[in-house]
């Protein structure tokens, strides 16, 4: 690493990568991974990316009607409208890079998802996010004004004249790096909670630094539980049964293996996801019991196999041969909608601080994201964010005194993250608890400014433990609103 770049951005997912590529080749740029490039939610991301890549039987009208209906009519129209708009674009970027979408007799193969009345989902089989990663690192490493860093951390970030100091931790040292503007991308915030679909590394840190730096954090309580997590006993990342399984025909089956959503939504198994968790809660109370299960039996082997590789293996590990028995599923955290609230061109009220993707409140989701949106967002936001800075970049330095800090300090108390788990899970898991969060938020919130006070060893363990809890502090302080 050198001393001084012109942009660092922290995060090197799908937004993170974008952001990066769509940099002029005059800027120079850091990309931070917090851990090797792969392990990240967008590599997780399974059913696809929603988008109007025809106008012949879709339209822009009736994608940004089905994304407000989804959100609860709570979205920035105004995001939504370029979400819908641009997005298709930046799709045949990817494709124009190499990503390989599934096709049917020459064309792209769009199927169906929750929430969406027409098939505009592409897709690579069930692996899409993985794919689209191998796209943008393959891209990233044309760029010789982007250096990539793995296996670092962001501990502190600090305002300077012109700019930041960002003081980094790798390899159990840290080190002080200067940067005229910021893009954070780092992510959600799965590990919050005590069972999610997010990767080990989603523990808020963009937002947490944000805040500390006074940019504003908005519907950080609005998270989407997803309804078909794979119901494993004793992992804490479960994985995901993607969207698409019931976009194909799956049935959502009660511990009486009957099809129950007819109680709660008329559009049954492809609902949005809010919808069907909260379905899933209500007939879990009613039946008694948290055994449910997702069917897609009905279908051929042949088709199950093909169009849903990795998530046959899968459950094919944990015992379950989905072409002959249904998957045990349960509602699971999976994704936020709220974050570090931006403009259109994905920038903070912090000068030169930016965000994008999950870590940023940009308004497309409202309340509750509609199916393969993220990908989408992920692209069309970051790309803004690069455009913008493109437009504004004025080379110059960044002055004044990088703030010292000291590596050492107390080892950092045990438990700490299980306890603010435990506590996520009784306030505010599917239907939100006001009462539990009045109860429990001192104790989140001691715990947050114990850890922020910086007296503790600068380790990773650490510094995850420090933004989770002012994470959780933000969501239990929201909940308690309600």
């Amino acid at each position: 690493m050198q001393d001084k770049y012109d942009v660092i951005i922290v995060g090197a997912g799908l937004a993170g990568l974008y952001a990066a590529y769509n940099l002029d080749s005059g800027i120079n740029a850091l990309l931070i991974s917090k851990k090797e490039l792969r392990l990240c939610n967008s590599n997780l991301a399974q059913g696809g990316v929603a988008a109007v890549m025809s106008l012949e039987d879709d339209s822009y009208e009736s994608h940004i009607e089905d994304t407000l209906i989804a959100g609860g009519n709570e979205n920035r129209i105004e995001a939504v409208e370029v979400l819908v708009k641009e997005g298709p674009s930046d799709v045949r970027k990817m494709i124009e890079l190499g990503a390989e979408f599934d096709m049917h007799e020459g064309k792209l193969h769009k199927t169906l998802e929750g929430g969406h009345k027409k098939r505009r989902i592409m897709h690579h089989r069930d692996t899409t996010g993985e794919e689209l990663m191998r796209t943008m690192i393959e891209a990233i490493k044309q760029r010789p004004n982007v250096t990539v860093v793995e296996n670092t951390s962001l501990a502190f970030l600090d305002e300077a004249n012109g700019g930041y100091f960002a003081t980094l931790l790798k390899d159990g040292r840290l080190h002080s790096v200067a940067a005229s503007f910021v893009i954070m991308a780092t992510g959600g915030i799965g590990r919050v909670y005590k069972y999610t679909t997010n990767s080990s590394i989603a523990t808020g840190d963009g937002i947490a630094i944000a805040h500390s730096l006074g940019a504003k954090i908005e519907n950080l309580s609005y998270i989407q539980f997803h309804p078909t997590g794979f119901a494993a006993d004793n992992c804490r990342e479960r994985f995901l049964i993607s969207e698409a399984v019931r976009g194909e025909g799956a049935y959502l089956v009660n511990c009486e293996k009957q099809r129950f959503m007819h109680r709660y939504d008329e559009r049954l198994e492809l609902a949005p996801r809010d919808v069907v968790s909260r379905g899933i809660i209500l007939e879990s109370r009613r039946t008694g019991s948290n055994k449910f299960y997702l069917d897609i039996t009905h279908r051929s082997p042949e088709f199950i196999t093909d169009r849903f590789p990795m998530i046959y293996k899968r459950c094919l590990s944990e015992g379950i041969d989905i072409t002959k028995e249904p998957i045990p599923v349960f509602p699971t955290h999976h994704y936020l909608m709220g974050g570090i609230n931006v403009d259109l061109s994905s920038r903070t009220r912090i000068n030169r601080l930016y965000a994008v993707g999950e870590c940023s409140h940009t308004g497309v989701h409202g309340k509750n994201r509609l199916a393969s949106n993220s990908l989408l967002e992920a692209l069309v936001f970051s790309r803004r964010a690069a455009e913008d800075i493109n437009r504004s970049f004025m080379a110059g330095s960044v002055s004044g005194k990088a703030p010292i800090y000291t590596i050492d300090g107390a080892p950092m108390p045990t438990g700490t993250r299980t306890t603010i788990r435990n506590i996520m899970q009784k306030c505010h898991f599917v239907l939100p608890n006001p009462e539990a969060a009045r109860k429990y938020r001192p104790e989140v919130e001691e715990i947050a400014a114990r850890l922020g006070n910086n007296k503790f060893q600068i380790t990773n363990d650490y510094l995850e433990a420090r933004n989770l809890s002012a994470v959780a502090s933000i969501i239990l302080k929201e909940v308690c609103k309600r």
